[in-house]
């Protein structure tokens, strides 16, 4: 059997003694195991032990480009598919699977049995993404909602003692129902802000994507791996930094990583 010790003696230099312990008893919430399938596999070898994963949707063979799954996962749920290769990695860890979307009934609950939660739920499902965060402002639980950006990432970090809520940041009514209201709408505002930071193909992407989502169907974008893997390299290091007490970029400002724009840029010159 792999101690904790022994699977976390790496870190060493990165993470201190007393952080490594509170990464250890933290418990997360990942909400929307696709995207978030990349940042469940760090967090787990970074050391955090306590992790519920809540989808509903099952493997699908356009989900192996990006997520942590397998073609022998293909027609599983997301969560299980999950679970196992978390608890393949760490079998000492609790790993709580939850066959389910987020929504007005079971949100409260979830979100009240961690310390920390991760969103990255289909946009296409806005009322379970409200009650998530509406959830997690209530019970004072930090949030980062993330999302892949072509070849980069996105995260917004939102502190439980946060003036901005998801709500405010995208517009929607303060309270109530958002069932009238156009995901596609609220999300293109959000993606005219972001337009001047991205790429054009990202941004060309998505404005494609827009427009077939109008009709209910969801969200058919294109994504790749190296921009999936960004969310959850930034994600993690996000929730260790907050852990640890170092500062971080707040809502509602959006930390961007551009992968392509990083190596067209000027580097550190070894000669």
């Amino acid at each position: 059997m792999i101690t904790y010790d022994e699977l976390t003696r790496r870190n060493s230099g990165y993470v201190s003694g007393p952080l490594q312990e509170r990464i250890r008893t933290t418990r997360l919430l990942v909400a929307g195991c696709g995207i978030g399938s990349s940042f469940a596999e760090a967090a787990v070898r970074l050391g955090f032990e306590s992790l519920t994963l809540i989808d509903g949707d099952t493997v699908s063979p356009h989900n192996l480009n990006r997520q942590d799954y397998t073609a022998a996962d293909v027609g599983t749920p997301k969560v299980e598919a999950l679970a196992r290769r978390l608890r393949a990695i760490n079998p000492s860890a609790a790993i709580r699977p939850v066959c389910a979307n987020v929504d007005e009934v079971n949100a409260t609950k979830i979100v009240a049995e961690a310390d920390f939660v991760f969103d990255t739920i289909d946009f296409l499902d806005l009322a379970g993404i409200v009650a998530l965060h509406d959830a997690a402002r209530e019970l004072r639980r930090p949030v980062i909602t993330a999302l892949a950006i072509g070849w980069g990432a996105g995260c917004v970090y939102l502190p439980p003692d946060s003036p901005w809520s998801f709500r405010r940041l995208f517009g929607l009514p303060e309270s109530g129902t958002v069932s009238g209201v156009s995901y596609v709408e609220t999300f293109g505002k959000v993606m005219g802000k972001l337009a001047e930071a991205l790429p054009p193909e990202a941004v060309a992407v998505v404005a494609s994507a827009l427009t077939v989502m109008e009709d209910g169907r969801p969200c058919p974008a294109s994504q790749v791996s190296p921009g999936a893997f960004a969310v959850g390299a930034l994600a993690a290091t996000l929730v260790v930094r907050v852990l640890a007490g170092e500062p971080v970029t707040v809502a509602p400002e959006m930390v961007i990583v551009d992968l392509p724009r990083l190596l067209a840029a000027p580097g550190l010159h070894l000669g």
